[in-house]
Formats: C-alpha cells, structure tokens, sequence
C-alpha cells in the first residue's frame, strides 16, 4: 500500500506495557494507530472504534486509521517505522527493572546467589542517568508482626547501602505482610524473607 510521509506525534503505552503510536499523516489530518510489540516479544490487541465501526489491531505493525472515512488496515515495514518513527522510540524511557534479593531465616545477611544480583543492579542503575530506586524488604511469617516489619526495614537498609549513593532512592518495610507465598502465621518461607529492588 502506498502511504504518504508520517510524523509522531506521541507515543502510549498500553496496560501491560504493551506499546502503540499515535501518528499522524502530514497535510491529511488524520490519525492513526499501529500496534508494537512489547520487549520481550508479546503483543497486545489496540481497539479502534469509529462512530461508524470498530477495528481491532491484533498484529505486528498493524494500523488503522482514525477520524475520516478511511475503514482499511495496514502494515508498516521494519524500514518504514525507524525512518518515520526512530527518533520518536529511541526517546522512550526505559521500562522498569524489577530484582528479588533473598535473605537468610531471621538474619539480614543475603544469600549468596543474591548478594552476586548487587553488581547487577549498579550496571542497570549506571545505564539510566536519573535513576530512582524502590528499596522494599520482606519477611516471612516466623516471629512478631512488629519485629518482622523492623526487619524487613533492616533488610532494604543493607540492600540500599550494598547498591550505594543514588540520588533518589526509597527505603520502605512490608514485613510479614505482602507475602510472596501466601503461608499461615510462623512459617518459614525463603521465598518471603526476601527484598524487592525496582529501578526506574
């Protein structure tokens, strides 16, 4: 299909971080969408309803006009997306990072494989100038309320000062609440005694 020149107005992001373009052609007035897969391969579905239809976009580089008469579908090439929209997706913000650290029972030391996450999370924190940090520690069930929520905090406390100076960065505790295995009260749960590292 031959398709005039096209310019980016915006881009949105969809639930599930599932991406789509708003776009616009040059001189027409019209819009579009064209739905993009996420990072990791999934694509969404994008619904565009008309006062007159509804078109569903269910695959790769697919658009579909809105406002005006035109009903049809298309596909961008690979080409056609970076020449018109490049500089628009090199401008996205990179997603989230999300890092689980587990702890030993009762203690605030890390287990082994966790501590060897740290150089990790300082090479995704180096890549992102700005970067803020989410530090949130976890207990399991073993124990009072009360001393899980300090140790929880004790936790993300000697997670952030294993990461280092950050300029925004975010210390909270759940302990026993928010349970990653959901246990009853005094079990003991690797999975739960755990802190949750989120780099944005």
């Amino acid at each position: 299909m031959s398709k005039p020149s096209f310019q980016a107005l915006s881009t949105l992001c969809l639930r599930r971080l599932v991406p789509a373009l708003l776009l616009a052609v040059t001189g027409c007035a019209k819009n579009y969408v064209v739905l993009l897969p996420d990072d990791d391969g999934t694509l969404g579905r994008v619904v565009v309803t008309t006062p007159s239809d509804t078109i569903e976009l269910s695959q790769k580089s697919q658009g579909a006009f809105i406002g005006g008469t035109r009903r049809d579908t298309f596909t961008l090439t690979d080409d056609e997306l970076q020449k018109d929209f490049g500089a628009a997706l090199a401008a996205s913000p990179q997603k989230p990072s999300g890092y689980l650290l587990y702890f030993d029972a009762g203690q605030a030391s890390l287990t082994e494989a966790s501590l060897a996450e740290i150089p990790k999370i300082k090479a995704d924190l180096a890549q992102r100038p700005g970067a803020d940090i989410s530090v949130i520690g976890h207990s399991d069930t073993l124990g009072e309320p009360q001393a899980n929520y300090q140790l929880g905090l004790t936790r993300a406390t000697q997670v952030a000062d294993l990461i280092g100076s950050v300029e925004r960065l975010s210390l909270a505790s759940h302990g026993e609440k928010n349970l990653l295995v959901q246990t009853p009260d005094n079990v003991d749960e690797p999975r739960n005694r755990r802190v949750e590292v989120i780099v944005r």
